[in-house]
């Protein structure tokens, strides 16, 4: 009876070498393409890193790869420039990016926590157009942002930088995607029988619970206001008022008639990088520990 068993039993049939080696080598393609793009992304801030080493003379003359010796006396250098304003434009960044990124976080979420939560006549309506919205490029914008700050006598200030930066159809997306899954129905109904008010709720419950959402629409928002260089290229005329992109512009630009400022080019560009990475290793922590509290929920 035994043996009758041994015959009977099912036999899994071992896919031949060359399956299995074509199986293998599928596996690793996406890992692959993975490290091209890190490559891809990761080579100009190395290249930005060693040529931030380098004098005007050896900037031109020297390898792509080949360190140089004059890293601290081209930030000397960049720190003395017209008496430090390269950090001018660093704190003018700072304040474009940090006051934008956070105003416009907290719109995203209350009006994201509306769209998710409340029913009312043209909801459909509006969150159609904000989805329009995010398709419509912010280089398409500026012109008009431009035209509407100047019959309110607002350009050429800080305002007029600051303020177009608060409203991002993508930020209240994120958001209104994020409070329809991490902010349970039956919480805010139970704190409706409660007797909290709809503001308690709002500040009490779903903005606590919609914190890792809120914080990366705050980064995009911080990256993407850095990085802008259109909107205050067409806002502001006195170079004090800045943002660092624009101010390593014009230095590029005057590079041409001075060579030796594409070293303080470079190595600017190199410090207002820094403050981006800082930020991302910050705020990672809050992914974590939603990545964490999901797991502990399944």
């Amino acid at each position: 009876m035994s043996a009758v068993l041994v015959e009977d039993r099912a036999v899994t049939p071992t896919p031949p070498r060359r399956a299995r080696s074509i199986a293998s080598a599928l596996g690793a393609l996406p890992t692959f393409v993975l490290l091209v793009g890190a490559v891809y992304c990761l080579f100009p801030v190395a290249w930005v890193l060693i040529a931030a080493t380098k004098s005007s003379g050896e900037l031109f003359s020297t390898t792509t790869f080949s360190l140089g010796s004059s890293l601290f006396a081209n930030l000397s250098e960049l720190v003395g420039y017209r008496d430090g304003l390269f950090w001018k434009w660093m704190a003018n960044s700072a304040l474009y990016a940090g006051v934008g990124a956070l105003l416009s976080a907290a719109l995203s979420g209350v009006t994201g926590y509306a769209l998710a939560k409340y029913s009312f006549r043209g909801r459909a309506l509006i969150f159609n157009a904000l989805i329009a919205g995010v398709l419509v490029p912010a280089v398409v914008l500026a012109i008009p942002q431009y035209l509407l700050m100047a019959k309110i006598g607002l350009t050429d200030t800080y305002l007029s930088v600051l303020l177009p930066s608060v409203v991002s159809p993508y930020g209240i997306y994120l958001a209104r995607i994020y409070a329809a899954a991490a902010v349970p129905e039956d919480v805010v109904e139970a704190a409706r029988t409660d007797g909290a008010s709809e503001v308690r709720i709002l500040g009490s419950i779903a903005l606590p619970m919609m914190v890792p959402g809120l914080v990366t629409v705050f980064l995009f928002q911080f990256v993407s206001i850095w990085n802008n260089f259109m909107l205050p290229f067409i806002m502001l005329g006195d170079d004090e008022k800045f943002p660092v992109t624009l101010g390593l512009y014009t230095l590029l630009n005057q590079g041409n008639t001075t060579p030796a400022l594409y070293t303080l080019v470079v190595t600017g560009s190199l410090v207002s990088v820094l403050p981006l990475i800082a930020l991302f290793l910050t705020l990672q922590r809050y992914w974590r520990v939603d990545l964490l509290s999901g797991a502990v929920k399944a």
